[in-house]
């Protein structure tokens, strides 16, 4: 078999696996963004960030990803409570003003469809760990305006401890008052054919 040829067999492979992906923007006014950590080492209390950018890079054909990234500004934390959300801002927690945005940036993604796994890591108050998150493919859609739309969703947990957010305070009858974990969920709309 002439070289041309094995060169020819080798170029349609790779564009067979790489040919259909395209780049979704991701919509902040149709995603969400929720975690949620233990207080009073038993009750579930949940926020949200609604200021964040971000890119998936994704083949609907297949409901493969090949890559993720997601800025999100520390500022738009909303607990609904507004003392709550002053103390997460402050250098107790996520320190806005020194460190006023987290990144997210995926490293490897395997499955497809429901059965996503997405590695990546994150940076929260400069420090970056490695993180795992497991979701799915949605599907995808056009809206009234003629855009084309695809769907994920994600979840998975960190221990808020590796990002350097310690506070705490024990409580009288024993325990903390915030837990260490924190449950993160995404549902995320992102649109064809824009990016940053």
């Amino acid at each position: 078999m002439s070289k041309q040829l094995i060169l020819a067999f080798t170029l349609l492979f790779v564009f067979a696996q790489v040919g259909f992906c395209a780049n979704y923007k991701i919509d902040p006014q149709h995603s969400q963004l929720e975690f949620t950590v233990a207080h009073l080492m038993f009750f579930k209390v949940s926020g949200f960030f609604t200021d964040f950018t971000g890119n998936i890079v994704a083949d609907p054909e297949s409901k493969t990803l090949s890559s993720a990234s997601a800025s999100i500004q520390t500022t738009s934390i909303d607990t609904r409570i507004e003392k709550r959300d002053n103390h997460l801002h402050s250098a107790d927690f996520f320190d806005v003003t020194n460190y006023p945005e987290m990144r997210f940036i995926s490293t490897r993604v395997e499955g497809k469809g429901e059965n996503l796994t997405v590695h990546g890591d994150l940076t929260i108050r400069g420090t970056t760990k490695p993180i795992t998150l497991t979701g799915a493919f949605l599907g995808t859609a056009k809206d009234a305006w003629g855009n084309m739309r695809a769907g994920f969703a994600a979840k998975g947990k960190i221990n808020r401890k590796d990002f350097g957010l310690v506070w705490n305070k024990l409580l009288e009858t024993g325990g903390v008052t915030v837990g260490d974990e924190v449950e993160i969920s995404l549902q995320i709309q992102g649109i064809k054919g824009q990016g940053d």
